[in-house]
Order: structure tokens, then C-alpha cells, then sequence
């Protein structure tokens, strides 16, 4: 059973740090990639950052220079630092897992594997 958990979110103030992480367990495919995606209220769900099995990584526009995904060695948490927060940040943050290739993209309907989700504020 595939379990993803987020934890990190917060409050904070524009400008300031936050950093989430997600423990995967249940991935029993040997490759995998493994996202983050924002939903702010009244807007789809968007991407963010995603990091693919060969380590390799990709970055939605708005926060491209910003935030930087990572993973530890083991491949078991995924880390989303966020610098230089803007309010515009504000929304819930969620972390996904796709045993499928991200080759053609990594639209949230490619990842089968959600956690429940951690909500960050940035005010102003």
C-alpha cells in the first residue's frame, strides 16, 4: 500500500523559507518520480516540482530559481525547499509518486499516488 505524508507546511511571511518533506512508503516499483503540486482555493490543482528516477528535475515557471526538490539517498523522502516565498505561494501542497515516465509531462493526472497534503500561508 502506497502512503505518501507531507509535513513542513506553515505560516510565514513574504520573503521567508519553508521547507516540506513527504515520506513514501508501498513504492515497490523500480523507478518511480515523485512531485509537488499547489491548489490554492477556487484553482486547479498545479504542479510545481518534480523529480524524476534518474534524479533528474523540472520546475513550473513561478517558482523556478525559488525552490529546489530534492530526495535523500534511500529514495524514501522527498524534500521541497522554498525560498523568497511570495503570497501567491499560499495554497495546500501536495505530494504525488508516478510509476508512470514523465517523458510526456507531469500533469497531476499522471501521478495515482497522493498524500493528504500540507497547507502553507505566506501573508504579505
Amino acid at each position: 500500500q502506497v502512503q505518501l505524508v507531507e509535513s513542513g507546511g506553515g505560516s510565514v511571511q513574504a520573503g521567508g523559507s519553508l521547507r516540506l518533506s513527504c515520506a513514501a512508503s508501498g513504492l515497490t516499483y523500480s523507478s518511480y518520480s515523485l512531485g509537488w503540486f499547489r491548489q490554492a482555493p477556487g484553482k486547479d490543482r498545479e504542479g510545481v516540482a518534480v523529480i524524476a528516477s534518474d534524479g533528474s528535475t523540472s520546475y513550473s515557471y513561478s517558482v523556478e530559481g525559488r525552490f529546489t526538490i530534492s530526495q535523500d539517498n534511500a529514495k524514501t523522502t522527498v524534500y521541497l525547499q522554498m525560498n523568497s516565498l511570495k503570497p501567491e505561494d499560499t495554497a495546500w501542497y501536495y505530494c504525488a509518486a508516478t510509476p508512470f515516465s514523465i517523458a510526456m509531462g507531469w500533469a497531476p493526472s499522471r501521478f495515482p499516488y497522493w498524500g493528504q497534503g500540507t497547507q502553507v500561508t505566506v501573508s504579505s
